[in-house]
């Protein structure tokens, strides 16, 4: 089983170590907390200015576009799907629109996103707090509407969602500033 110590452990350059052995809830949710913090390290030094590069024509995605992205993404999957809850999206993108809260408005800026994006994990993680992995919800829309999924389900497909997103966000960063790894 883990030791308190090792949920505590931290790599370098700061994002927590994921649980290697124990339980399936913290593992999931050690991963899930590791894959947000390397997002966010990615974005981490850099201005508002270098948020909005482009990786690559005829790409549009940005690191500021990937954060918002993944604020509606939280809230989708734990608000919306998890809880039942009909809110409104983050950034006022109709959810299943290609842009998914990509967007970018020019009044709109890191800081900004990082604040909504910090408030989805919260809100979601305040949502799933002593419920199981069995626990269900159901697909609010988009082609697999009415499917029913348990919270398990829903923390791997945050895993890898976060996953895939962060490959691009490196991509982006390396571009911006020549950054790699993490």
């Amino acid at each position: 089983m883990a030791t308190d110590s090792h949920r505590t452990q931290t790599l370098p350059d700061g994002r927590p170590v994921p649980i290697l052995t124990g339980p399936e809830r913290p593992m999931l949710e050690s991963w899930l907390a590791f894959h947000r913090a390397t997002l966010e390290l990615k974005c981490a030094g850099l201005d508002d200015e270098q948020v909005r590069l482009a990786s690559a024509e005829p790409s549009e995605l940005t690191l500021l576009g990937l954060v918002q992205h993944l604020a509606e993404v939280e809230r989708n999957w734990f608000q919306r799907v998890f809880a039942g809850l009909d809110v409104p999206t983050v950034y006022g993108d109709k959810w299943g629109d290609v842009s998914g809260g990509t967007t970018l408005v020019p009044e709109r800026g890191l800081d900004e996103a990082l604040a909504n994006w910090r408030q989805e994990i919260a809100r979601g993680q305040e949502l799933c707090a002593g419920r199981s992995l069995d626990d269900t919800g159901r697909i609010a829309d988009g082609p697999m509407v009415g499917l029913e999924v348990s919270l398990r389900w829903i923390l791997i497909h945050m895993i890898e969602e976060y996953a895939r997103h962060n490959g691009h966000a490196d991509i982006v960063r390396e571009r911006i500033d020549g950054v790699t790894g993490a």
